[in-house]
């Protein structure tokens, strides 16, 4: 089956035009997961952007990792509620775009669930193989939620008005994305892509002149109708979530996104949503919101807000999909 191909619709043009010579590609691991980037530089850039991918990473890794006790997310978690507490530059960032699509998606986005995702075994704490108490998780609900949160972007920052506990793993990968490709720019970098744990931005092109042409997410061994998606990298970043990090109790699969009006984990038929937007920030968010809106209203939700969107969900015994007007319009 020949693949579709979505191509934005406004292209400019690069800074530079690339030269003829190979690719410089570069790797490591973060965030629990893989990085890389392919890329066209000048002689001897190989080391120092290295350094400065490593340093962007780090200082995510070492602001909004709950997983590090040292983090700046998990020293806010622990401190006093009612006490503001000064964020740094980065840190204000994210938490003001993730408020900011809380507000937008009316809470399907939320990045005050750290509570619930741990105690269903997907934070910090120890992995679990069956559901959480019913009490347990209605405790938790009851202190969750951004709404919890007040924020003051003036001088960055930032208190809770209860026990809620962030979490910005649903953002933060997508904000390093952003970081790399920032720090690239900065080097003079004017064609490349950047990949984080399946999270990719690409700008300019390949060396060939052919843009970064990136497959949108398809589970493996599932039967579907339609054709792959391609799609050019060119100037944006796309962004999936889906359900590959849950476990499976009593013959119900329980998928890692947890639904912030239920404190349980989604059970909607979604399977992924992939979304495409200039900022890999944005791109990552809202994809977790299209996950928890489901295909109806999540669709309704990315036509809205114009975003260019796939969601893929369970019927009839396969996968189906749907493509938001701003995607096909891509395609046609």
């Amino acid at each position: 089956m020949q693949p579709r191909v979505a191509i934005p619709l406004t292209l400019s043009a690069p800074r530079r035009t690339p030269g003829r010579g190979p690719l410089l590609r570069l790797g490591g691991t973060t965030m629990g997961t893989t990085w890389s980037v392919q890329c066209i530089a000048a002689a001897g850039l190989e080391q120092p952007l290295h350094r400065a991918i490593a340093a962007e990473l780090d200082r995510v890794v070492a602001q909004m990792s709950p997983w590090e006790p040292r983090s700046d997310i998990s020293r806010f978690n622990c401190g006093a509620i009612g006490e503001w507490q000064t964020l740094p530059a980065e840190f204000a960032k994210v938490i003001d775009c993730a408020l900011r699509v809380a507000q937008e998606t009316d809470g399907a986005y939320d990045p005050c669930m750290g509570a619930l995702v741990d105690l269903w075994g997907f934070g910090p704490s120890a992995r679990r193989m069956s559901p959480p108490a019913r009490e347990a998780i209605e405790q938790a609900l009851d202190h969750s939620g951004w709404r919890h949160l007040a924020f003051d972007p003036q001088q960055a920052r930032l208190r809770r008005t209860a026990a809620a506990q962030l979490d910005l793993c649903g953002i933060a990968k997508g904000f390093a994305v952003d970081q790399v490709m920032a720090a690239l720019r900065r080097h003079g970098v004017d064609h490349a892509l950047v990949e984080i744990g399946g999270e990719l931005a690409g700008c300019g092109v390949k060396p060939d002149r052919t843009p970064w042409w990136v497959a949108i997410d398809r589970p493996a061994g599932e039967r579907i109708a339609t054709a792959p998606l391609l799609v050019a990298l060119h100037g944006l970043a796309i962004a999936t979530s889906g359900c590959e990090r849950g476990f499976a109790d009593a013959g119900r699969v329980y998928s890692h996104t947890i639904d912030p009006a239920t404190g349980a984990p989604i059970d909607n038929a979604m399977v992924s949503a992939s979304v495409l937007h200039l900022s890999c920030i944005k791109a990552d968010a809202y994809a977790t919101a299209l996950m928890v809106l489901g295909p109806e209203a999540g669709l309704a939700f990315a036509a809205r807000h114009n975003l260019a969107a796939a969601l893929l969900f369970k019927s009839g015994g396969s996968l189906a999909e749907k493509l938001s007007p701003a995607l096909q319009a891509m395609l046609d």
